[in-house]
C-alpha cells in the first residue's frame, strides 16, 4: 500500500481539526464528570457533567460554521493540518447537515478578499494556499 508523507493510506483525512479536538475534550471531560458523578451519587455533578457533553456539541458546530472544522470527504493532502482554515464553511459546506441547520448554502457569500485573514492563527492558512505553495515548488 502506498503511504503519504504524513505516513496515511492516499485519500485518507483523519479530520484532525480545532473543532474536532475541542469538541472531543469536552466530551470527554463531560462523560468523566458525569461518569464520576453517578458512581459518588452526586446527582448536581452528573447533571453538570450531562450538560457539558451537550455544550461540547454545540461549541464543536459554531467552530466548524467558523471554519475550524473541515467538509466531509478527505481533503487534500496539503491541506490536512488542524490549523488550516476552512474558508468555503461560510457558504455552507454540500450535503452538511450542520451548514444546513445554520442556514448556509442557500445565500451568495461575500467575496473572499473581504473575509481572508479574519480571525486566523499564527501560521495557520487557508484553504488551497498550501496546494497552490506545493504546486509552485514542483
Amino acid at each position: 500500500m502506498n503511504r503519504t508523507d504524513s505516513g496515511h493510506a492516499p485519500g485518507h483525512d483523519h479530520g484532525h481539526t480545532i473543532a474536532g479536538w475541542t469538541g472531543t475534550g469536552m466530551a470527554l471531560a463531560g462523560s468523566v464528570a458525569a461518569g464520576g458523578s453517578m458512581v459518588t451519587a452526586w446527582y448536581p455533578g452528573l447533571v453538570l457533567g450531562a450538560a457539558l457533553v451537550a455544550l461540547s456539541a454545540c461549541t464543536t458546530w459554531v467552530l466548524h460554521l467558523a471554519g475550524w472544522g473541515k467538509p466531509g470527504g478527505p481533503r487534500p493532502p496539503a491541506e490536512r493540518d488542524w490549523r488550516v482554515r476552512d474558508r468555503s464553511a461560510a457558504q455552507g459546506h454540500p450535503g452538511c447537515r450542520g451548514c444546513r441547520l445554520a442556514g448556509r448554502g442557500r445565500r451568495i457569500a461575500a467575496p473572499a478578499a473581504a473575509t481572508a485573514g479574519a480571525g486566523t492563527l499564527p501560521g495557520a492558512r487557508v484553504y488551497g494556499e498550501r496546494a497552490a505553495e506545493t504546486e509552485a515548488a514542483h
